[in-house]
């Protein structure tokens, strides 16, 4: 399977393996998201040295497990002894003497992959970590060290936080994100698999842009038979992706659950007050950090209220997987093999087929900017909450330009042209003035349509200044 997109990541590690200098580079990003995949694709395996950490079955990593396995990599590769290392220094001291031997020169590329699993308890990994780079690695031009992790507490606590020996020594960063909707689409054509957007942009609904998610998708089944085998079936190979997603990731994964389970029930978001409320907490300190793991992580995003900071702002569960999971598979264990098939085109398909494109779609902003024609200009993206209209109206993305517009994006997904009728059109007026009203703005607002195949013509759709469809969040944006 070749790379799909990642032109962004694959431009940054031809810059760091062509710079002549020593380099220290972190790969992070969600699990599953292809972090592996991209580097051992772009370097087709031309390692000096390669290991990978090691998850016991409870998912507790081992120290004598992966001390094991480091060993035996030093043995494959040519370096060491061979045999378990009694200790991380020992282990590192067996690769800087391979290194010494094979003299300067050639570029050597270092890959270690998932380490926050070899930093078991009281295993002193980071020190030797760090000794091996400052003592050592730090001081040879031929040296291009990649680490890489999903635990994103982790990486974030021991490396990208460090206060010791590793405190500004990252010399590069690859965040990897899910796929957009154009690299899904380039996937399954890659795969030779036929299917239209409006089923991609479902099926990007339900699993997100995880590219190995996406690997279990068969041609042969359409949308509804694809997500039953993948999910419900008795031997459906994510039936139970959620728990294991969360518990690789997060040590005590039940509290990082608890707040996506709040989160998942409430679609346009929590403050951080009301989430503390939800979950039944007076103190925030952990939240803080809990709320941050998952941040970087992708599983969620804080944005601020229009018009910025004063306003306070609000976390909303982003992770389309842990959304499904958390509307149609957490408290309906044991449904029946062809649950999403008999419930396809029901109310609660419909209202949760609306929150979830509003998903993709904030996730594809740029393209939606690229759509407006406003790629080049400067913009912050917000969204509002009325304080006053009755009933209570928000808008999900308000783009805020430099130019003095502000695009008040309102976003439908349907099987058809959208149609605005009479109410709904004095609906989104009625919006458009809280909004103008509330916020004392002196950008002037534009009510922008955003939906799967665009608006149908009628009286009313004449009050829309602009509109952006489906097939332009499959344009390539620069992120």
């Amino acid at each position: 399977m070749k790379l799909i997109g990642r032109k962004t990541e694959i431009d940054a590690l031809k810059r760091y393996e062509s710079s002549g200098r020593p380099e220290f580079i972190v790969a992070y990003g969600r699990r599953r998201v292809g972090k592996t995949f991209l580097i051992r694709q772009y370097f087709n395996d031309r390692f000096f040295f390669y290991a990978t950490g090691v998850a016991a079955p409870d998912a507790k990593p081992d120290l004598g497990a992966n001390l094991e396995r480091f060993g035996h990599s030093l043995a494959q590769y040519g370096i060491g002894p061979g045999g378990m290392p009694r200790s991380w220094m020992e282990a590192f001291d067996h690769l800087s003497k391979g290194i010494k031997k094979a003299g300067g020169g050639k570029r050597k590329v270092i890959f270690l992959d998932e380490m926050p699993w070899m930093d078991t308890p009281r295993s002193n990994f980071v020190t030797a970590l760090e000794y091996f780079w400052n003592s050592f690695a730090s001081a040879r031009n031929d040296i291009l060290f990649i680490a890489c992790g999903s635990a994103a507490s982790w990486m974030t606590k021991k490396i990208f936080r460090n206060r010791g020996g590793l405190h500004n020594r990252i010399t590069g960063k690859i965040p990897l994100r899910p796929f957009t909707l154009s690299e899904c689409e380039e996937y399954m054509r890659e795969r030779n698999i036929v299917i239209d957007r409006r089923s991609i942009a479902e099926i990007y609904m339900i699993f997100g842009g995880i590219p190995y998610y996406l690997g279990y998708w068969d041609g042969k089944y359409g949308v509804p038979g694809n997500v039953d085998r993948i999910l419900f079936y008795e031997d459906a190979p994510l039936k139970d992706e959620f728990k294991n997603l969360y518990s690789s990731l997060f040590a005590n994964c039940e509290h990082y659950i608890n707040i996506v389970n709040a989160l998942g029930r409430k679609s346009s978001g929590l403050t951080r007050d009301e989430l503390m409320k939800a979950l039944g907490q007076k103190d925030g300190g952990r939240l803080s950090e809990i709320l941050e793991n998952l941040e970087s992580s992708d599983f969620l995003r804080y944005y601020a209220l229009f018009p910025g900071k004063a306003n306070g702002g609000v976390y909303q569960l982003t992770d389309s997987f842990s959304l499904f999971h958390q509307t149609f598979i957490h408290k309906n264990r044991g449904m029946n093999e062809h649950y999403w098939s008999d419930l396809r085109e029901t109310p609660k398909i419909t209202a949760w087929r609306g929150y979830a494109f509003e998903q993709v779609c904030l996730r594809h902003a740029p393209q939606i900017k690229a759509a407006l024609g406003i790629s080049g200009i400067a913009a912050n993206i917000y969204s509002w909450r009325s304080r006053t209209a009755s009933p209570g109206a928000q808008i999900d993305l308000v783009i805020d330009r430099a130019d003095g517009l502000i695009n008040l994006c309102e976003i439908k997904f349907s099987k058809y042209e959208f149609e605005i009728t009479k109410a709904y059109g004095e609906t989104l007026k009625n919006k458009a003035r809280a909004f103008q009203a509330e916020t004392g703005t002196r950008g002037t607002p534009h009510i922008t349509f955003v939906s799967t195949y665009g608006l149908k013509r009628n009286q009313y759709a004449t009050m829309i200044q602009s509109e952006v469809a489906l097939d332009d969040l499959f344009i390539t944006a620069v992120r």
